[in-house]
């Protein structure tokens, strides 16, 4: 089993946006030490590559058209040696622009023609249904506005080809869908490998490592934020224990490296494979 990260691009967003709990100073000085911007926070874009033998998967796919810095994701599977036709599974972690965005091409047809689009049936749910209550995220109207715009555009183009999955389900041999609800309703992390060597992929169950020293400042795009802290603490704690490599979509690239626990609680995050 091979793993591949892919860089679709990045966006900067208001730091406000991603720690809208974090009192002012202590967000301050926290950026400070990691010399970052107080004011913004440059936020990549990972998507994840997994080519089992039999099975070519792709994590996510991007923010496609919807952002002007992203919309890499079939390009960069190009450079891997791996056309579109080629993907046979999408897993989505969930519905948000930067994560499917990339999954429906410029004409609104699904990006992967041969591809199974997996997604939590609860998330399916949410954006498809009566008008999805986004009153709970901590960013603008016209942000909240766009994210359920670009869901259900590119929900509707792949229904034909969508694959709902409840609860803990395996995706294919050494592919595993773990429920992590909070910062959508169905929102999922992936653990990929077996024996001794795993990787838990979170998605977006933290969006910075700072999420991890600091776990209950919450992330303003987190829907109920008490549950996206629950689903935080329950993936970093198995992640520690069982010695998982760990990759977060928005974490700085490549995205994956390995957490431990700090004596003043939290974790540490140290990148690379």
């Amino acid at each position: 089993m091979q793993c591949t990260v892919l860089a679709d691009g990045y966006c900067s967003y208001p730091a406000e946006w991603f720690f809208p709990n974090a009192g002012h100073e202590s967000l301050a000085r926290a950026l400070d030490e990691r010399r970052q911007p107080r004011e913004s926070v440059l936020s990549p874009y990972t998507c994840l590559l997994i080519e089992t033998g039999r099975h070519t998967i792709l994590v996510d796919t991007g923010a496609g058209d919807s952002s002007r810095t992203a919309g890499a994701i079939v390009a960069r599977l190009e450079m891997a040696g791996i056309r579109p036709r080629d993907v046979d599974t999408v897993i989505l972690t969930h519905a948000h622009p930067d994560h499917i965005g990339g999954a429906v091409d410029a004409r609104g047809r699904p990006a992967f023609p041969n591809a199974r689009y997996v997604l939590s049936e609860l998330e399916w749910e949410f954006w498809t249904g009566t008008r999805p209550g986004l009153r709970g995220l901590r960013v603008p109207e016209d942000v909240r506005n766009q994210m359920e715009s670009t869901a259900r555009r590119c929900l509707d183009a792949l229904r034909f080809q969508l694959e709902p999955v409840a609860g803990e389900v395996q995706i294919a041999p050494g592919v595993r869908a773990l429920p992590a609800p909070g910062h959508t309703p169905g929102h999922l992390a992936i653990l990929i490998g077996g024996g001794g060597r795993k990787l838990l992929h979170i998605g977006d169950a933290a969006v910075h490592p700072l999420h991890l020293e600091h776990p209950d400042w919450e992330n303003g795009f987190d829907l109920d934020a008490r549950r996206a802290t629950v689903a935080r603490r329950d993936l970093l704690e198995r992640a520690t224990a069982e010695d998982m490599r760990l990759m977060a979509f928005h974490f700085p690239f490549p995205s994956v490296g390995r957490v431990a626990a700090r004596r003043d609680g939290g974790w540490s995050w140290s990148p690379g494979w």
